[in-house]
């Protein structure tokens, strides 16, 4: 069954989602791009106020594919105690050499998850890279928020595709990328571990604004 992953920015926002009882509270700065990673502390505070009620994800940021510079910002997020690390597999830089430097993170059992994104036309043949590197799961997602959403940046079929390889190699699979209420219900058939939103859950539909109640209950709804 298909889970409902609502991305938040500070603790009334998840303490909201909570609320709304989405399956995962993701932690990400929206004005700092498309991973934009919330400060350390804010984010330790989030996980001290859910306690352990719903699975909390984090974004370490936008960062270029630099071994030490990912390496330190997982060290540092998984230090808060969320349940997983969301590392944007990201064009710039060395992704090879840097997917290698995580495994020195093996001994922590963190369980990362990788993020794709679709209007960088990545290969999905690293998804069976992923899953020999000990990462928990792997994400679909896109990089610049004003080209459109998923479904409008790749065909339904490729989509599908992702999932398809995801679920050979027993990693959670996650779609997101400015997914709206009319995107649901294609993905859904698709059964991916879990849908994404923000922008949807906006005022105005707005992903840097504040979350929208009605919004996000509506959405939910349509996971039920």
């Amino acid at each position: 069954m298909t889970g409902m992953l609502a991305s938040v920015m500070n603790k009334e926002e998840a303490l909201l989602v909570l609320n709304a009882q989405v399956d995962i509270i993701d932690l990400k700065q929206p004005s700092s791009g498309a991973l934009g990673a919330l400060n350390i502390n804010v984010v330790s505070d989030i996980v001290t106020i859910i306690k352990g009620q719903c699975p909390i994800s984090a974004t370490i940021g936008d960062l270029p594919m630099q071994p030490d510079l990912v390496f330190n910002a997982v060290k540092a997020m998984a230090t808060t105690g969320v349940d997983y690390v969301k590392i944007g597999i990201f064009p710039e830089g060395d992704s090879q050499a840097t997917l290698n430097k995580l495994v020195e993170l093996k001994s922590l059992n963190l369980s990362l998850i990788a993020v794709l994104f679709a209007d960088a036309l990545p290969c999905l043949s690293i998804i069976k890279q992923l899953k020999i590197l000990n990462f928990k799961g792997v994400m679909l997602d896109t990089m610049n928020k004003k080209t459109g959403s998923l479904t409008q940046i790749m065909p339904l079929e490729s989509i599908l595709a992702f999932v398809t390889m995801a679920k050979q190699q027993q990693l959670l699979s996650g779609l997101a990328g400015s997914l709206a209420k009319t995107d649901v219900k294609n993905l859904l058939t698709l059964n991916p571990d879990y849908l994404g939103f923000r922008g949807a859950l906006c005022q105005q539909h707005n992903r840097v604004a504040s979350l929208n109640s009605q919004a996000v209950l509506t959405l939910r709804k349509l996971f039920l």
